[in-house]
């Protein structure tokens, strides 16, 4: 049974971690208030997570769907630290990926194939090498730090200079790195990607400026190995009504990149192996409702579902002004 992990408040406002392999119902671990907590803890025992939670016991049943009705779930993971925390990703790695890509890119690129299209290529002949090696290097894109995690049925909070606020439905991998600087991956989220698609569409090289936006990971962290092939849905509703919504596929099965590939090559800069610190990274997508048109506005809400979730990711779209103050000269 795949074990997931979530972050949940008590009506008093109390955290606390639930522990569920089935359904939406689950149990809350004894003395848990942190799943970062927990992982730090399984580390420094020499144990996996799901060894820790049977040593450390289970107290009432919770219902999921009631409290993310009530908007007491979290993020599934956190630090005390907002500044230790990176979040990245990886683009291009889905099979079809390019395909919605390359259309935003295609006309500055029209007597030759896109450097989306062209990177897309690079991950299908390398990114998945037979021999364990490491393979071709994927697209890599920082987003931001703690403060740009955004929990479930929060508001994505898009600036008034932005010039589109499109979803990006995807998982996440979330790893926490050890006092000897090793890399431990914790599992697996349902993630929204939000990225600006218009901006980055003007030219490929404001990629880096359409990233820099919040993004939405959650309800659950899904422990252990990754599923081949998971196919989920996303939408997008209207006061109450679906405007948009397409299948997406995930996995190693739907992917042009081994997720080991991309750990590598995140991993292998020095710079992200500094103990104590937590990494949220994105894996990409191949789905895009920019690609067929749509344009988001203030309160559609993005819902994102995937098994072997038993949650939905939902999140409202809200604008929010950005700081008017310019620099001053010491």
């Amino acid at each position: 049974m795949s074990l997931r992990l979530l972050q949940v408040l008590t009506s008093d406002g109390d955290r606390f971690v639930a522990a569920s392999t089935a359904g939406v119902k689950a149990r809350r671990v004894k003395g848990a208030t942190s799943v970062y907590g927990l992982a730090n803890e399984a580390i420094a025992a020499g144990t996996t997570l799901s060894k820790l939670l049977d040593t450390k016991g289970f107290e009432e049943e919770i219902d999921l769907a009631d409290a993310l009705d009530q908007k007491r779930v979290l993020a599934p993971v956190d630090h005390t630290d907002s500044g230790r925390v990176f979040l990245t990703g990886t683009g291009l790695t889905h099979l079809g990926s390019a395909d919605a890509r390359d259309r935003m890119h295609a006309k500055a690129h029209a007597a030759d194939a896109s450097d989306s299209m062209k990177m897309f290529r690079m991950g299908l002949e390398g990114g998945k090498p037979a021999d364990g090696k490491p393979g071709v290097q994927p697209e890599w894109f920082y987003k931001g730090d703690g403060r740009s995690i955004v929990g479930p049925e929060s508001p994505l909070l898009s600036p008034d200079f932005a010039a589109d606020a499109g979803e990006e439905p995807e998982l996440a991998g979330i790893y926490v790195i050890a006092a000897d600087g090793t890399p431990f991956r914790l599992g697996f989220t349902l993630a929204n990607e939000f990225s600006d698609h218009v901006t980055e569409r003007t030219n490929y090289l404001y990629l880096a400026h359409s990233k820099l936006r919040c993004a939405a990971i959650g309800p659950e962290l899904l422990v252990g190995e990754l599923p081949a092939d998971i196919r989920g849905t996303a939408r997008i509703t209207r006061a109450g009504q679906t405007v948009w919504e397409k299948p997406f596929l995930t996995g190693e099965a739907n992917m042009s990149h081994y997720v080991r590939n991309l750990e590598h090559h995140h991993f292998k800069y020095d710079l992200f192996r500094r103990p104590g610190d937590l990494h949220v990274h994105f894996f990409g997508t191949a789905t895009l409702s920019f690609a067929d048109g749509i344009q988001a506005r203030d309160g559609d809400v993005f819902e994102i579902q995937a098994q072997p979730f038993q949650l939905p990711l939902r999140n409202p779209l809200k604008t929010v002004a950005s700081p008017r103050s310019g620099v001053r000269i010491l």
